[in-house]
């Protein structure tokens, strides 16, 4: 047993300890080009919070890893076959009612660690402020590495790409599609630019329709990709959010917290 990890904990171990923090991993099951498999979101925030957690938990931080959620908003993938989506309301309220279970049980500093680019989830932490005596943090783990990307990625990520790629190899290789000579079974991940400026230029935003933009689900080259590259990754990932865990356990909830 893994007692950071609670779907691997039982009622002995509960009954006995108490967690200061909760993570809450979000996945999604969607296509990646052609050789990621569609569970590659919750794949990536199981493996990241597993992690995670157990550095923070070997660093005296009381902490769990809940079951990661493996549906996300799909709205723009509507086109391909079994991209499973959840509304951002419907998810919204799935994210409401375990924040709610949670305080319930006396864990009130919550971290959701997103895996899955669809979510947005800023504006369920303005629902839940003043609404619950549970604290939310969100990390979307992919700015965790902003800084670092170019000193162990090649090329840009968006979807299904070198990053994502890497990550793969590293942590579910087996998973991972390649053609009889070894190579990846996926495209190059090229997309479409829009025909206004302002969109490529990013001053104006829209809802992306992925068959329009990519070709095979894929925006981001991922041949480059090494499981060197996935594990230097996670090296980042876990000295980063592993010591956040370890604040946020420690920290004191009082009138002026988290300031």
């Amino acid at each position: 047993m893994r007692p950071w990890i609670l779907a691997e904990t039982n009622y002995t171990y509960t009954r006995e300890h108490r967690y200061q923090v909760a993570v809450l991993p979000l996945g999604a099951t969607e296509p990646h080009n052609l050789h990621l498999p569609y569970g590659t979101d919750t794949f990536e925030a199981d493996c990241i919070g597993s992690h995670v957690c157990e550095a923070a938990h070997q660093r005296g931080a009381h902490v769990v890893l809940l079951p990661t959620i493996p549906y996300g908003t799909e709205t723009n993938m509507r086109e391909f076959p079994l991209a499973l989506n959840l509304n951002p309301s419907t998810l919204q309220q799935v994210i409401t009612d375990l924040v709610d279970s949670l305080a319930n049980n006396g864990i009130h500093k919550i971290l959701l660690l997103n895996s899955h680019g669809g979510n947005e989830l800023k504006p369920v932490l303005r629902q839940l402020l003043g609404k619950t005596t549970a604290h939310v943090f969100l990390c979307n783990w992919l700015r965790v590495l902003t800084d670092q990307y170019a000193q162990i990625f090649d090329e840009p990520e968006d979807h299904a790409g070198e990053m994502e790629t890497s990550m793969a190899l590293a942590y579910f290789p087996h998973l991972v599609a390649r053609h009889a000579d070894s190579t990846l079974a996926a495209d190059e991940g090229r997309t479409r630019p829009s025909r206004f400026q302002a969109v490529n230029q990013g001053w104006v935003s829209i809802a992306r329709s992925w068959h329009l933009l990519t070709t095979n689900t894929g925006s981001g080259n991922p041949h480059a990709a090494t499981a060197d590259k996935g594990r230097r990754a996670m090296e980042v990932l876990v000295d980063r959010i592993a010591t956040f865990l370890v604040e946020l356990s420690q920290a004191q909830i009082d009138e002026r917290f988290p300031f």
